[in-house]
């Protein structure tokens, strides 16, 4: 595998019953780059990173992580190995504060055993300012917005602001290869403008590898440096966006075979 391959699947499959959700998907995300997957409703892409993060686990095929097998391990050993994700529907908790939901994104990273963490003994109350001082740095990412509402609770935040929340929880794990599932998704233009800018700092400012669902093709083909493109649990297409952008079976994917034929 090549030194710069930080992710790699090959004919990965995912069948429910009689559905074939993934069928055969085969792709490489090379370090440092923001990759993206899409395609319509239904095509499989969600599964993808289901898959990738251990919530699902493969039929078939091989998933590799730093030359590593990552294939049908839980998800917690998934986040260990320095993949994580953001979903498609914010998963916050809303009964907890702002940097209580940051501060979650860490506990991986938070040394202790069981009679410090019962006990609240020095090194864990340590541990714990550093946490918390961490998570500030995390939400001042966003602007001082976040941080001056950081002991607000989630659920009075707006929906952009919640978004931003759940990617701070995000890097709270210190990954390599960070997953987000429609980040713009529910946005408005001036929204969706912001992060994008935040998605392309989160490469340049924290040396992260990006896998990126997302259905507004602008966001893709502006920030992308590859796209791979799914229909019906198939990969159909992969390249750079000026590819993805006049290739005939993508735009019959997206907008119907008589669009692609005039």
């Amino acid at each position: 595998m090549p030194e710069n391959v930080l992710l790699r699947l090959r004919d990965v499959k995912k069948v429910f019953g009689g559905l074939t959700a993934v069928d055969g998907i085969t792709f490489d995300v090379n370090q440092g780059e923001i990759y993206s997957v899409i395609g319509p409703n239904g095509a499989g892409k969600t599964t993808v990173f289901n898959l990738i993060t251990g919530i699902y686990k493969p039929d078939g095929g091989e998933m590799l992580f730093e030359g590593q097998s990552i294939s049908g391990l839980s998800p917690d050993r998934v986040l260990r190995r320095g993949i994580t994700r953001t979903f498609q529907n914010i998963r916050l908790f809303n009964n907890m504060t702002v940097l209580e939901n940051v501060l979650v994104g860490q506990h991986s990273k938070i040394p202790g055993n069981l009679p410090s963490v019962l006990l609240h003994l020095p090194n864990y109350q340590r541990a714990e300012r550093r946490a918390e001082e961490r998570a500030v740095e995390l939400l001042s990412f966003f602007g001082p917005s976040l941080v001056a509402r950081k002991d607000d609770y989630a659920a009075n935040l707006s929906y952009a602001e919640r978004r931003r929340v759940e990617i701070a929880r995000a890097l709270g794990s210190e990954p390599k290869l960070l997953l987000l599932d429609e980040p713009t998704a529910g946005m408005n233009d001036a929204e969706t403008g912001e992060a994008i800018n935040y998605i392309q700092r989160l490469r340049s400012e924290f040396g992260l590898t990006i896998l990126l669902i997302e259905h507004k093709l602008q966001v893709t083909m502006g920030i992308s440096d590859r796209i791979a493109v799914l229909d019906y649990g198939r990969k159909i297409a992969e390249g750079v966006p000026a590819e993805i952008q006049r290739n005939e079976q993508v735009i019959e994917a997206y907008l119907g075979r008589k669009a692609a034929v005039e």
